[in-house]
């Protein structure tokens, strides 16, 4: 197959026309007192309409899992099917397409009958032991896929194939093929071993041990697309399976081509590390029961898995296959999840692996190429972002002149853009860049601009007190840029015949917008940044006219239960983790059913092991295929990222605690807490626990901080019939049935929920 190129994947969509239409916008740098949501948007917390199950019901048709250890070079994946999936060509130069692996190892068995997949399963959230069920009308064969790592062997991949009987003793061999680029042949035997050398160097590559008495009639063949083995048969029992150990050592390992190993023994010791692993460190500590405690850890250990160290630096990759690298704006939210699972010594040397890759010219160029101007904005946001959760600003300190030169960049950027005469550059926005998120090339567009709004407000609002020089420009040139953008925000607005107006990403001058139906962006095509510069970036305020706009833009593209053609695949498509991005704007803005509904519609997008595929079709679309990195970890840093701030958000200089928790979530009626989880005003612990009957009781204190919140708010009523009664300890504010404020400046009290 050959390579696709990332930015000129599905470049067709559909947009719905109509006339522009003036609106007023905040220009303040600060943010605005809190409204509601007015026009088209609704929540209703009692709507039975919204699905509440996590049943995996919108998963892909094809999925994929790692089972390596934390930053472990060997990135072994795992197909639905238990098959490994080896040699995956390098990032460099073109974006490799999804499944383009260069070996392939299926297993199967002999014989006439064909196999039938009936389930694969995780032996726990933490433990990446992966069984995978193949059925046949006579047996059962179950393939066990982990990784080890002794002393004396180094790291070796290993499946241990089981083949079980169903009525009768039957006699069976294992199938092995392998579709490979690369040459192999079958070295010596040793016994009942057989070894898989390859490559020029005939380097063993994988050992089969049948584990039983078999004699050794093993056969080696060629078959179209590769090459296969078939082990020798021995005898399946009920009560006895027949047992095979296939053995693939990683660059550096070395193994013995003998019987001796202990397939169990070595089961245990992985299960047994595993088991002391933890997904979070330090002071923080989360316990949530059900799925969103297996969701946790599911996404801090995949995070973790793709994680690397690279010439010194240790990256927060993205996945195991294309995306093995440093993106900048995946990197902002998966270096945030990680200091809410309090790995900060991680995230730091993850920010500083970023700045790294700053140029002479003060742009900062990852893997998302030159013209994808935002990364030069996004690591300055999360930069600052990183210092407000450390509470301290050494770290901006350190770089203020990185970030003063990225900024000196970024207006150098829209100087040359206003002498070039596009429509970008007569509005005074950032020259055409790269929006990404289903629109390519370099269009006159407006999410670099966005999210360079967002950093600039970031750092200047925190040199507010940190007064450092080199930061001094942030303030003028936001206030220059968003002037800007509010002019031509007002002249884009685009009316929608479904009757609400919404802000495109693609300006209507552009050729883009020109092409016919089918081809140009949809409404939807590149609103992720919008989502981002309005949750975290907080560059609106609650009522402003874009927010209303891009609410029901979401709202009325949704189908299974999340934004559809927001990405690449424009056309019955769906970008899963988008949906993430958009459940925290409803969060954000007030409408927690709605964004309890799209956090639930990504769950349920995800592999039954937990893991998410970038792109995939609808279910009954008849077009579009699977597409991107699997596990995803930006998907997995926004799993963690909701569910953190369905519990505790910082909503500019306010605290909202339980802001996402709905009825459903308390079912169970079992405690939950989250400890020392790191906030701009200090560290904040939360424990849930019922009481009595019906009613629950939360316990709240806070890590004296520097800057302590203008307000904390919790919600009048936490479950059906459950409304708040009293708070020990603190004074609590009004008796609105939603919202309560509660006196910001006590660090620790208690409240009560009662029917």
């Amino acid at each position: 197959m050959a390579p696709i190129n990332r930015r000129t994947f599905l470049h067709r969509s559909l947009l719905t026309s109509g006339a522009a239409l003036a609106t007023g916008i905040d220009t303040s740098l600060g943010q605005a007192a809190d409204s509601p949501v007015s026009g088209p948007v609704n929540d209703n917390q009692q709507s039975t309409d919204f699905n509440a199950t996590v049943d995996f019901r919108f998963s892909p048709r094809d999925f994929q899992s790692t089972i390596c250890f934390p930053d472990d070079p060997a990135k072994t994946v795992v197909g639905k099917w238990g098959d490994l999936r080896y040699d995956f060509p390098s990032i460099e130069g073109n974006c490799p397409a999804y499944g383009q692996f260069g070996t392939i190892v299926k297993f199967s068995l002999a014989g006439a009958q064909e196999d039938s997949w009936l389930e694969q399963t995780m032996e726990a959230p933490g433990i990446p032991i992966l069984h995978t069920i193949v059925n046949r009308p006579a047996a059962i064969m179950e393939l066990v896929a982990f990784a080890s790592r002794r002393q004396q062997e180094g790291r070796v991949d290993n499946v241990l194939l089981e083949i079980r009987a169903r009525d009768r003793d039957v006699a069976a061999a294992p199938l092995v093929r392998i579709r490979s680029c690369q040459s192999y042949r079958v070295g010596s035997k040793s016994g009942i071993v057989t070894e898989v050398l390859r490559g020029p160097e005939d380097s063993p590559w994988m050992v089969a041990i049948p584990l039983e008495n078999q004699t050794n009639d093993s056969q080696w063949f060629l078959e179209e697309g590769g090459f296969g083995l078939m082990l020798q048969h021995g005898t399946a029992t009920r009560s006895r399976p027949l047992r095979y150990l296939f053995r693939f050592p990683q660059p550096g390992a070395a193994i013995e081509a003998d019987a001796s190993v202990d397939p169990d023994q070595l089961l245990a010791e992985i299960r047994s590390w595993w088991r002391q692993w933890q997904p979070s460190q330090g002071k923080v500590r989360w316990s949530l029961p059900s799925e969103g405690g297996e969701f946790l850890i599911s996404s801090a250990r995949n995070i973790q898995q793709a994680r690397e160290k690279k010439e010194e630096r240790l990256v927060f990759q993205v996945g195991p296959t294309i995306y093995r690298g440093l993106w900048m704006v995946d990197g902002n939210f998966l270096l945030e999840a990680a200091r809410y699972l309090g790995f900060d010594e991680d995230a730091d040397k993850g920010l500083l692996a970023e700045w790294k890759l700053q140029v002479p010219s003060g742009q900062i160029i990852a893997s998302a190429g030159h013209e994808h101007w935002k990364d030069t904005a996004i690591p300055i946001f999360t930069a600052v972002r990183a210092c407000e959760l450390r509470q301290d600003w050494d770290l901006v300190r350190r770089l203020a002149p990185n970030i003063g030169h990225a900024i000196e960049f970024l207006i150098g950027l829209r100087n040359e853009a206003r002498k070039s005469g596009t429509p970008n550059g007569s509005y005074g926005l950032l020259a055409p860049g790269v929006p990404d998120g289903g629109v390519g090339g370099t269009p006159n567009e407006f999410t670099n601009t966005l999210w360079t709004l967002a950093a600039l407000r970031a750092v200047a609002r925190a040199n507010e007190h940190l007064q450092l020089p080199d930061l001094d420009r942030a303030a003028s040139f936001y206030t220059e840029l968003r002037s800007a953008f509010d002019a031509a925000a007002q002249a884009q607005m685009v009316h929608d015949e479904r009757g609400f107006n919404y802000l495109p990403m693609v300006l209507r001058e552009d050729p883009q917008m020109q092409l016919d139906a089918w081809s140009r962006p949809r409404p939807q095509s590149s609103q992720w940044a919008l989502s981002q510069a309005i949750f975290p970036g907080q560059v609106f305020t609650k009522n402003d006219p874009i927010v209303n706009g891009h609410i029901a833009l979401m709202q009325a593209c949704t189908q299974e239960d999340v934004p559809a053609e927001t990405g690449w695949q424009r056309h019955d498509g769906v970008w899963n983790y988008n949906a993430a991005f958009v459940a925290e704007v409803y969060l954000w803005a007030g409408l927690p059913a709605w964004a309890h509904h799209t956090f639930v519609g990504f769950l349920n997008h995800a592999s039954p092991l937990r893991a998410w595929r970038e792109e995939q079709p609808l279910q009954h679309a008849l077009l579009g295929s699977d597409w991107g990195d699997m596990p995803h970890n930006w998907a997995s840093a926004e799993c963690i990222r909701y569910l953190r701030h369905m519990l505790v958000l910082e909503d500019d200089r306010k605290l909202r605690l339980l802001a996402g928790l709905m009825p459903v979530d308390l079912r169970l009626r079992q405690p939950f807490s989250l400890l020392a989880s790191p906030t701009r005003f200090g560290r904040v612990s939360l424990t849930v626990e019922p009481e009595g009957a019906r009613g629950w009781k939360v316990h709240f204190t806070r890590e004296q901080s520097s800057e302590p919140p203008e307000a904390v708010e919790i919600p009048g009523r936490i479950d059906v019939g459950a409304s708040l009664s009293r708070v020990e300890g603190a004074a609590k504010r009004g008796s609105e049935p939603r919202t309560v404020s509660i006196d910001p400046a006590v660090l620790s009290w208690t409240a009560y929920w009662e029917s």
